[in-house]
């Protein structure tokens, strides 16, 4: 099980191949329920449960499709610049579990 919480301080910068200004959108083989912590998200190809404990990057999850980027999916969120490298970190883990794929999605 993976958890989706973002980092308190600067920390590492985010995985190689994430990019905030591409399209993203949560992967269609994934579920996710809401929780009173967030959501459980679960991969149905990787059977993999991901928790997800904020609710802002629960928000930016839900509409990264219907934004050209996931930088303005996490700007229509309210995450501010100071916020920012600490999302594409958590969206780059998300990314390489394969709970959110680059592209427009369907």
């Amino acid at each position: 099980m993976r958890s989706a919480v973002l980092p308190a301080g600067a920390g590492a910068p985010a995985r190689a191949g994430f990019d905030l200004d591409r399209p993203w959108h949560l992967n269609e083989r994934v579920a996710v329920r809401p929780e009173l912590f967030g959501a459980l998200l679960y991969h149905f190809g990787t059977r993999r449960l991901s928790f997800v404990k904020n609710p802002t990057l629960l928000t930016v999850l839900w509409s990264l499709a219907e934004y050209r980027s996931a930088r303005a999916a996490c700007t229509a969120a309210g995450v501010g610049a100071a916020a920012l490298p600490a999302y594409e970190r958590a969206l780059a883990s998300l990314a390489e579990s394969q709970l959110i794929r680059e592209g427009a999605g369907s």
